[in-house]
């Protein structure tokens, strides 16, 4: 779920001139698979030793690892291991969020670990685009925010807040004037609802080191969306900038707010861009550094895994699955590459 790149796929998101030139887009495109209230799938997951965060045993990974277990197919199973045994976000669209949210957060809370959520529902999400959808209005999305956040009621939970949606304002992709100054407003107000809850954490959605070339304009706009009352903010969400690149990227936007955290996500960025505009289902990408709050790096919060790896970007123009369908292939790919 979240945005596209400008130049492929029609929105105005700008060049970035990384070591490999890669175009920058915005996150790779995924709507969210729904757990069932069932119990444990039986893959046989545990929570790592040391490890802050919540493994589930629900994602795609570790349901496709459960199947090839059952098919025998061990190497295959083997491999997926490598991104089913980490921690990787739940993400939240319109549908049966605040069940979601409740059900994850209390499994996470008895294995006493931490769930990140990431909040997916602003009114005109992605430019219309692979993951066009979200709330209908600013009303619909004001009771939707409440909703989840209530259902995170005392129990600890970081959530990362609507990707793209920042990003989107600075581009041309169309969310202007009265329009933006909405989602603003939008995001303030889910990051008030949030911080309600006295264990969450909130990081707003900062775009990528290839997208928004401008630390000052972003930080006005961050400013706006209520950033103030935030943990901080996230960068590279769907992306594949390196770490370094990431660090700093967000260490100049740190700076221009006064000193506030940011967490990166490492999920896809082990081997940094493709180049070109190669942001859509890239190959020869692999695994980045694992989900910890032990980055050793003075202001970032943590290393997590935001993007689920596995999930599609789209299409691509190529057939492939749709976005966030997993793809055995595609993931066997990221986890045999990863160091």
């Amino acid at each position: 779920m979240v945005g596209l790149l400008a130049g492929a796929a029609g929105c105005g998101g700008s060049t970035g001139g990384s070591a490999g030139g890669a175009t920058a887009a915005p996150s790779a495109a995924m709507p969210m698979p729904t757990p069932t209230p069932a119990d444990g799938d039986g893959s046989g997951l545990a929570q790592l030793p040391g490890q802050a965060f919540y493994v589930s045993d629900r994602t795609s990974a570790a349901r496709q690892l459960a199947d090839l277990r059952g098919q025998g197919r061990t190497a295959e199973a083997d491999a997926l291991l490598r991104i089913a045994a980490q921690p990787s976000s739940q993400w939240l669209g319109e549908e049966a969020a605040r069940g979601i949210a409740e059900q994850v957060s209390r499994r996470a809370a008895e294995s006493d670990r931490t769930p990140v959520f990431v909040a997916y529902n602003i009114p005109h999400r992605d430019c219309g685009l692979y993951s066009a959808g979200g709330a209908a209005d600013a009303a619909s999305y004001r009771s939707w925010i409440t909703g989840v956040a209530e259902a995170l009621g005392d129990r600890r939970a970081w959530v990362v807040l609507e990707p793209d949606a920042v990003a989107h304002t600075l581009d041309s992709c169309g969310v202007k004037g009265d329009v933006a100054a909405e989602r603003y407003g939008l995001l303030a107000f889910a990051v008030q609802e949030l911080k309600k809850r006295p264990q969450v954490r909130v990081y707003l959605d900062a775009g990528n080191p290839g997208w928004a070339q401008d630390p000052s304009a972003m930080a006005e706009a961050l400013r706006r969306s209520g950033i103030g009352a935030a943990d901080g903010f996230a960068v590279n969400v769907s992306n594949f900038y390196g770490t370094d690149r990431d660090a700093e990227y967000g260490g100049r936007l740190s700076a221009a707010l006064g000193g506030k955290h940011f967490v990166i996500d490492t999920s896809r960025n082990g081997n940094g861009p493709l180049g070109g505009d190669a942001w859509c289902n890239p190959p020869g990408r692999a695994l980045g550094d694992p989900p910890t709050a032990d980055t050793g790096r003075p202001g970032v919060d943590a290393y997590l895994w935001i993007k689920n790896p596995g999930e599609s970007d789209g299409e691509c123009g190529r057939g492939e699955p749709r976005a966030g369908e997993f793809w055995l292939p595609y993931a066997l790919g990221l986890a045999r590459a990863a160091r």
